[in-house]
């Protein structure tokens, strides 16, 4: 025990030291990071929290309330969702980095801000990150919400079902269409794959939730494989389009 004490004090001298010598960095607007990421502290008090939101679809509203219109007048297929940020500057600008410019540090500053963020309510038996298709895949080199998902369910102790869904078409980028149009792009485009073990409680992860087509179509095929609650998890949510 006191070899690894010594051990640990040596290890963790030297990250200060490191520290030290190579301060973090803000990705936002190059100024000196603070607690240990790569974000200032002026910065993160303009990161867009999404604290006043809809506790079924996680949408933005303007004052506290349990349900948002949408979701009074017709339940979406997941049961909760939790979205700690809005889709809005700066976080966009590191998520558009991430996602489509393979910037692997604003990776990283984005799983730092949602560790940082206790998620709501009861906790699934596990993760699923919404997958992308082999295609998408090749060309893009890495799955966002997969790389989101990793370290998330390391830190609140869940497995992550990495192969639960399978894209099993390829699909047109959701960014370029309408609400209507996403919800029939990605219709009948996912495959859930659990053999005995079914989970009854899981949380399909995304990078953002923009109008839900996605999450629902990947809520409506798990629960149809036997999944009794499906939360609906994403870093960011966009405002009603």
């Amino acid at each position: 025990m006191t070899v690894n004490l010594k051990t640990a004090a040596v290890v963790d001298g030297l990250g200060r030291a490191m520290h030290r010598a190579w301060p973090s960095r803000c990705l936002l607007c190059g100024g000196r990071g603070e607690n240990g990421i790569d974000l200032c502290a002026d910065c993160a008090r303009n990161l867009p929290r999404n604290d006043r939101r809809c506790t079924r679809c996680a949408l933005p509203l303007e004052t506290p309330a349990a349900l948002c219109g949408r979701c009074q007048r017709r339940a979406p297929p997941w049961d909760s969702a939790w979205a700690p940020f809005r889709y809005a500057w700066p976080l966009d600008r590191l998520e558009s980095r991430f996602k489509f410019g393979a910037d692997l540090a604003a990776g990283r500053l984005l799983v730092s801000l949602w560790h940082a963020c206790d998620p709501p309510g009861e906790r699934p038996h596990a993760i699923v990150p919404v997958p992308l298709h082999r295609a998408r895949l090749r060309t893009r080199g890495y799955n966002q919400a997969l790389e989101l998902a990793k370290p998330l369910a390391k830190s609140l102790g869940l497995p992550l079902l990495r192969d639960a869904l399978r894209r099993t078409r390829a699909t047109d980028a959701q960014s370029e269409l309408s609400a209507i149009a996403r919800r029939r792009n990605v219709r009948g485009a996912f495959a859930a794959h659990f053999g005995d073990d079914v989970p009854q409680h899981v949380a399909i992860l995304d990078d953002v939730f923009t109008t839900g087509a996605t999450l629902g179509e990947c809520a409506r095929v798990l629960k149809r494989a036997g999944v009794a609650r499906v939360d609906a998890w994403a870093l960011a949510r966009a405002p009603a389009r």
